[in-house]
């Protein structure tokens, strides 16, 4: 989806860079200093930089309606895939030429404290009088500093997680879209959720996971699909039901340093999820990480269910081939649904050399005037209440049961994104842990010495 017109093309630039290119450019970029062109008309650039193609039609809208109320600052949007946008990032802050704003992203956003290289907006949020009260309850913290009173970003949308499922097959497998809301689970039997599972698993010969003669080792169509083993986080793969089995992530969140992957909680979890691979309704891990996006294996039929993020709602709806619809994860053993609250930021480059014009930005991205804009695209659920009300219409407009996600946020079923200055660190201990034991190289008590080793991160503090 793009914007039309020659003012927009000259104006969005999407950027698709070549990996192998990318050492080059940061050589080149490292002898320059930090641009400050001059735009058309005299105006100050603001070069803001964001992952999603999908979201830019949206905010170059913003870009212009921020431009027409301010006639001295001309924002230049460049897009970058996920993986190519992090390491670009990277490169462009050694070279000290990095954009003015960019989107952040909590998994990133601890190390960029701690390294110094997004500024402290809080001194401008109270002179301005931004209104944080506003926003959803929780996202604020997601951009706060160890000390507690810092800020990193204004919050610009939210997210959380919901089974995506092929109507067709639901129906088929004799279950409601009311069902789906109904499910509970627990990790000794899987509870209705398994049995749903199971249900809409079919192997070859057309016999479903609850029927007698069901082959495990030669499945058509597994009940739920997969993306690889979630590493630390887990977000679409365990978390939901690691999270409604009364585990946290950490002692504490943001900025926690004890953390409990080796608890009770969370290992009975694992065990249950990977026994779903064994009984045949969900793949093997080589074949789930195969290279092919789940979101393309539920449209082609492998997969009848998966769990995904609210930032996928819009391309569910998209999907050629099937009717798709959403429901809420299941109630777990705590007795609630749960739900990582994950969401984005605007930050500020600490080296930009218009840390004034380029908060005036950030301010618009996170006021209503910019969120309305995006409730209306019908891609994201804004952070702000009343934006997220209009996104939700939207979505509704658009055939997907967006309370699915809303959910959560009503009923206080989230938990926030745990927020840690080395989670890079902790996932390279337990992306390989968890990989053992989902391809069945290592047992689930095994993730108890992978914890000592994450905690052990945190020795000299």
């Amino acid at each position: 989806m793009t914007r039309t017109g020659t003012h927009a093309r000259t104006r969005v630039r999407a950027v698709v860079a070549a990996t192998a290119a990318l050492t080059a450019a940061g050589a080149v970029l490292a002898g320059c200093a930090p641009p400050n062109d001059v735009g058309r008309d005299g105006r100050t650039i603001v070069r803001y930089w964001m992952w999603d193609s999908s979201q830019m039609p949206g905010y170059q809208q913003c870009a212009d309606d921020f431009e027409a109320a301010n006639d001295d600052i001309e924002i230049r949007i460049e897009q970058y895939g996920w993986d190519d946008y992090w390491t670009q990032l990277t490169a462009s802050f050694v070279a000290e030429n990095a954009p003015d704003v960019f989107v952040d992203h909590t998994a990133h956003f601890g190390k960029f404290v701690v390294l110094d290289q997004i500024l402290d907006i809080s001194d401008r949020v109270e002179a301005d009088g931004v209104d944080l009260d506003q926003y959803q309850d929780g996202l604020t913290s997601l951009w706060t500093g160890p000390d507690g009173e810092s800020l990193y970003g204004l919050p610009k949308d939210w997210d959380t997680e919901a089974l995506f499922y092929n109507t067709a097959m639901i129906e088929e497998a004799g279950y409601s879209a009311e069902d789906l809301w109904e499910l509970e689970w627990n990790p000794t039997d899987g509870g209705s959720f398994e049995e749903l599972v199971a249900a809409l698993t079919v192997d070859a010969n057309g016999v479903r996971g609850n029927q007698e003669g069901f082959d495990a080792d030669n499945v058509a169509t597994y009940g739920l699909g997969f993306n690889g083993s979630g590493g630390a986080f887990g977000q679409t793969q365990w978390s939901p039901f690691a999270l409604g089995n009364d585990w946290q992530y950490a002692d504490q969140n943001p900025w926690g340093t004890e953390f409990y992957y080796g608890d009770d909680e969370f290992t009975e979890t694992i065990s249950w999820w990977r026994s779903l691979i064994e009984k045949g309704y969900m793949p093997p891990l080589a074949q789930a990480t195969s290279g092919v996006n789940q979101m393309e294996t539920l449209g082609a039929g492998g997969y009848a269910m998966i769990v995904e993020g609210a930032w996928n709602a819009r391309a569910v709806s998209e999907l050629a081939g099937i009717e798709a619809q959403v429901a809420p994860t299941p109630i777990g053993p705590s007795g609630q649904r749960a739900s990582v609250f994950n969401g984005l930021s605007d930050a500020i480059w600490s080296g930009t050399p218009n840390p004034d014009e380029a908060w005036r930005w950030v301010s618009y991205l996170g006021s209503p005037d910019c969120q309305d804009v995006m409730a209306d695209s019908g891609r994201i659920f804004p952070a702000i209440r009343t934006s997220t009300d209009t996104a939700i219409e939207v979505f509704e407009g658009l055939g997907i049961d967006a309370e699915a996600f809303a959910v959560h946020v009503d009923d206080g079923t989230t938990v926030p994104t745990q927020i840690s200055d080395r989670f890079a660190q902790i996932d390279t201990i337990m992306l390989p842990a968890l990989d053992s034991v989902m391809a069945f190289d290592a047992e689930p008590d095994t993730l108890v010495g992978a914890n000592d080793r994450v905690n052990a991160l945190f020795d000299d503090d």
